[in-house]
């Protein structure tokens, strides 16, 4: 019964209330704020995770450049529904080198975070150039000028510079590469010890637009996706 009238005179008394509020609010946001000084990251490290190579990062350029992230999400929830259809949950590790990240807000589309292992690249190509072809029930517009637009990467250096200075740990050496290493990533007959080096032997290296004699727009979106 103390504890009741207690409780009451609180209500009774709305200074003494806010007092008591502001107290737990307080103990609350220093139970949860304090012990992030203490920490060097909130986001626990996942392995296999690497900055976007020169080609990737036009590529996502070009994503956000054509809206894409309007109708898709990048962001699996842990529902068991989304992970029976797009596969593991999404995890903050992933979109840790993203400014702006791509989670998105809506779906239109389907989640794209996995899709780029799931369907090959002429099933990207046909897809971009003409989405009914494949999807007879999609609403999606067809880009076919991505791959009759040459690349544009004269200042593809500079670009990983600016990531640098957001926090992407893009070095020297990829920053001094970043052409070689872009033209790199589209030849595989070619010399890619430096971009495996500098990337990881995961990277894919392949002619992505199925047109050897130029570096397309379509080539960085499916190295991207």
């Amino acid at each position: 019964m103390a504890n009741w009238s207690f409780h009451g005179w609180l209500e009774r008394h709305a200074f003494a209330l806010l007092i008591a509020i502001l107290m737990v609010v307080s103990i609350g946001g220093l139970v949860e704020i304090v012990p992030l000084f203490w920490m060097k990251s909130a986001i626990e490290k996942v392995e296999g995770m690497r900055p976007y190579t020169p080609l990737e990062l036009m590529g996502r350029d070009i994503y956000i450049r054509e809206g894409c992230y309007v109708c898709h999400s990048q962001m699996i929830r842990s529902l068991r529904s989304e992970v029976d259809r797009y596969g593991h949950y999404s995890l903050a590790a992933e979109s840790m080198y993203d400014h702006p990240f791509q989670w998105g807000s809506k779906r239109t589309g389907p989640d794209l975070a996995r899709v780029g292992g799931k369907y090959s690249d002429e099933w990207h190509r046909l897809h971009l150039a003409d989405p009914r072809s494949v999807v007879p029930e999609s609403v999606m517009p067809g880009y076919p000028f991505l791959a009759e637009t040459p690349l544009d990467y004269r200042h593809i250096a500079d670009r990983l510079k600016t990531e640098r200075r957001v926090g992407v740990p893009y070095s020297d050496d990829m920053i001094r590469h970043a052409k070689d290493d872009l033209l790199a990533q589209l030849n595989p007959d070619g010399d890619t010890e430096g971009l495996i080096a500098r990337y990881g032997e995961k990277v894919k290296v392949r002619d992505f637009d199925g047109n050897p004699r130029m570096v397309s727009e379509l080539d960085a979106l499916i190295a991207y996706l």
